[in-house]
């Protein structure tokens, strides 16, 4: 029997076989590189799935940050400043905030692509609306001068992790919506640019211009990805790089931190605007290669402030040493590169808007990581941003497994479509 027979063989076996379990055996071509997949019987529905890989790295991290925010914060019970607080208080503050994340990621990947394309600007509106809501004197909770939380009970929810997931989605349905007018500067990208523009105000206004820097390269990334020319793209970029300079030049205590970034160890800065960075700075050298050994740093004993939160990767550095760093690094690139493959493929599909939401992911979480790795190396000024999926922070831990719930649904949907079956 010659191989085109034993082909045709084997296809009515399965046909068959599938026709028996009541299966539908529908052959709609989808065409990826020159190559066409068909759905068939051989493949039941069930092996279809999501990206196992992603979920598993995604699950390795938090186990890791559970060990990390305990250790780093096993001793906030000797600081007064913290109140009554016990050695797990905050660790099991970050269990049960992963545990709501995980609800609320399984919550999100049962929505399709084409309903959160749909509520896109209502979501928009929704966090602008929560962003007014925080600067409101006795409803917005102020800690350590910054208006940024509102008071839920069980847990403090930040809007500005909010409006960094609304932005990404409404900016994807927005390039979809503009493609036919992506070369025209004004009818393309003024419209964003206001919206964007409104959201930065507000978190200005908390002041939080860290959360305003993610959300703008949120939606530069997503101009760019989406097709914007170039020249408009580095305009944009100018721009905002003159936007943001000037509001560093406007603001003394903000030229106060990058002064202290460039020398922090200086008499002038290290007891005041350099003074975590200074103590991130012994921290990683302490570590050296292989680390003081996990529980064993001496500056998250009241040495280096926030060292569960912003500067968690310098206790990591301590305590595990340049190869934990490295690891960590190589786990988040890792992270970034396959997210922006399940966007590049989702395009391939024709699916734009499914293929911009999971880029903007991959550019959020690339983007955030780096900055967090860069200032608590010294690389780049002190910023009061957390670790994606790492650092201690309920509102954040829950943002971003909504997140990446989105970005494993844009991968279910892609492999159904790649098998011939309805996204």
């Amino acid at each position: 029997m010659n191989a085109v027979a034993q082909s045709g063989l084997w296809q009515r076996l399965f046909a068959r076989r599938g026709a028996e379990r009541g299966e539908s055996v529908d052959r709609l071509p989808v065409r990826i590189g020159g190559m066409e997949l068909r759905r068939t019987a051989a493949v039941p529905a069930r092996v279809l799935g999501f990206d196992e890989s992603l979920l598993w790295v995604v699950v390795l991290l938090l186990a890791f940050s559970v060990v990390m925010v305990y250790s780093a914060s096993i001793a906030m019970q000797d600081n007064p400043r913290f109140g009554h607080v016990t050695s797990t208080t905050f660790v099991v503050r970050h269990i049960a905030a992963i545990a709501v994340g995980f609800v609320a990621g399984l919550l999100a990947f049962q929505f399709s692509m084409d309903t959160w394309e749909r509520i896109a600007p209502w979501l928009f509106i929704g966090s602008i609306l929560m962003l007014v809501v925080v600067l409101i004197p006795h409803v917005g909770t102020v800690v350590n001068g910054a208006r940024r939380w509102l008071s839920l009970g069980l847990m403090n929810f930040q809007p500005s992790e909010l409006a960094k997931f609304a932005v990404l989605i409404y900016a994807a349905g927005y390039m979809v919506r503009r493609l036919e007018v992506k070369e025209r500067f004004f009818r393309a990208v003024l419209p964003m640019a206001a919206a964007v523009a409104i959201v930065g105000a507000l978190l200005l206004a908390e002041p939080d211009m860290g959360a305003f820097l993610v959300i703008a390269v949120i939606a530069m990334g997503i101009l760019f990805l989406g097709g914007v020319n170039a020249r408009m793209f580095f305009l944009i970029a100018l721009i905002l790089v003159a936007a943001f300079a000037l509001m560093i030049w406007s603001s003394p205590w903000r030229r106060d931190r990058i002064f202290a970034y460039i020398d922090p160890f200086s008499e002038d800065h290290a007891l005041g605007k350099g003074y975590q960075l200074s103590h991130a700075l012994i921290a990683i050298g302490r570590g050296e290669i292989f680390g003081v050994g996990l529980g064993g740093s001496v500056e998250k004993l009241s040495w280096l402030p926030e060292a569960h939160t912003d500067f968690l990767l310098a206790v990591i550095g301590e305590e595990l040493g340049l190869v934990g760093v490295l690891t960590l690094i190589v786990a988040f690139f890792w992270l970034t590169r396959r997210i922006m493959l399940i966007g590049r493929q989702a395009i391939a599909l024709d699916r734009v808007f499914s293929g911009l939401v999971a880029e903007g992911v991959a550019v959020w979480v690339g983007f955030q990581a780096f900055i967090n790795v860069g200032v608590n190396l010294g690389a780049l000024p002190t910023k009061g941003l957390t670790l994606p999926l790492v650092s201690y922070g309920g509102s954040a831990i829950l943002m971003n497994l909504v997140a990446l719930a989105v970005v494993l649904r844009v991968d279910y949907e892609n492999k159904l479509l790649m098998r011939g079956a309805r996204a």
